[in-house]
């Protein structure tokens, strides 16, 4: 058992894949995370969740949740997930860690991931990726703080798109190290495990950073969390029903000219579990988790993240589960809506110089 434990912490864009990749390493690992907490603890993970607030903003709740990991054992290793839409993390996460509680933790590369579908738009000439400039602004300094750029998705693009996006970091972004990964099948996990473990002075990179810039652009982003029981006379194949709440919301969200930064709805029954994402208005829905299974009712659990009010993004979904309920004859009994339009980061720390650290 390490006498410190590692903190690795994975960001990127909303839709990046980033809950995909942290169930990846956490089998490969068998350790311990901090991430989306539903689906993990129902992949038998053990699971710290800080919830209501990005990592920058409530840095006591994160290390106190860190500290309760592991069953009175210090793990060897804590992967952590900020949110999608913050940035900023290494002077106001990883550089206090580092500073403020160096005999517990060791600050292991910050690692970003870089969503296919929004990056080529945005870092491809200026042309615009679905989102005003201020949100593009966040997407930018994400890639900007970074020590490992993980283009992801491989399995899903042709080998010269990988290329073109590896070229565009490169030459935006100089001396960081860029890895190609697939999170769905595995591709490129052991490199990107090397690169993890790896020793050096990481998380050094502090943004000049404009909160004002910032904070419109999470301000863009209405964010949706959804709980509902559909009850059905008959079983019904739970993966289809997945699929079709997507595609709906997909067609809504084109209908009214705004753009999913992530759309990510979860199923849950006592046969079992599965999960649909959307990442763009350009890309296919895709079932990242089969359930394989049929069952008389499940409960949906909705996490929408789209440029547009939280009060035009809940009519919206309302009316597509409304309407999906009255199209496959089943009931439909909402558990919890939640909207919320994130406000202004105010971090607990943030320290702007590597000095002493």
């Amino acid at each position: 058992m390490a006498a410190v434990t590692r903190f690795l912490m994975i960001g990127g864009f909303l839709g990046a894949g980033k809950t995909t990749l942290m169930g990846r390493l956490a089998a490969e690992y068998q350790a311990n995370d901090l991430v989306d907490t539903k689906l993990l603890q129902a992949e038998g993970f053990q699971v710290g969740e800080v919830a209501g607030a990005c990592f920058c903003c409530s840095f006591d709740r994160l290390t106190e949740t860190m500290r309760t990991l592991g069953d009175g054992r210090r793990p060897d290793i804590i992967l952590a997930e900020p949110v999608g839409s913050c940035t900023d993390l290494v002077a106001t996460v990883a550089q206090p860690i580092r500073q403020f509680h160096e005999h517990e933790f060791t600050v292991g590369p910050y690692s970003v991931i870089l969503k296919p579908s929004h990056g080529r738009r945005i870092l491809s000439n200026g042309l615009s990726g679905g989102f005003s400039p201020q949100a593009e602004y966040i997407f930018r300094k994400q890639l900007e703080e970074a020590d490992l750029i993980i283009i992801n998705r491989i399995d899903q693009l042709l080998a010269d798109e990988v290329e073109e996006l590896a070229e565009l970091i490169q030459h935006q972004y100089p001396g960081r190290q860029v890895l190609r990964l697939s999170a769905k099948t595995g591709q490129g996990i052991k490199p990107l495990i090397t690169a993890m473990q790896a020793d050096g002075e990481f998380c050094r990179r502090i943004l000049d950073l404009d909160y004002d810039v910032y904070a419109e652009g999470e301000a863009e982003l209405g964010w949706l969390n959804a709980s509902c029981r559909v009850t059905a006379v008959a079983a019904f194949e739970m993966d289809v029903r997945l699929l079709e709440v997507i595609e709906d919301l997909k067609i809504r969200f084109r209908e009214q000219q705004i753009e999913p930064a992530h759309l990510k709805v979860l199923a849950f029954s006592k046969d079992g579990h599965g999960v649909a994402n959307l990442i763009s208005s350009d890309t296919p829905a895709t079932l990242s988790v089969a359930s394989t299974a049929k069952s008389q009712t499940m409960d949906l659990v909705i996490n929408a993240r789209v440029a547009t009010h939280p009060q035009k993004l809940e009519k919206v979904v309302r009316r597509s589960l409304d309407q999906l309920a009255r199209d496959w004859h089943c009931d439909l009994e909402y558990r919890t809506v939640n909207t919320l339009r994130p406000g202004r980061p105010v971090p607990t720390h943030r320290l702007t110089s590597n000095d002493g650290a």
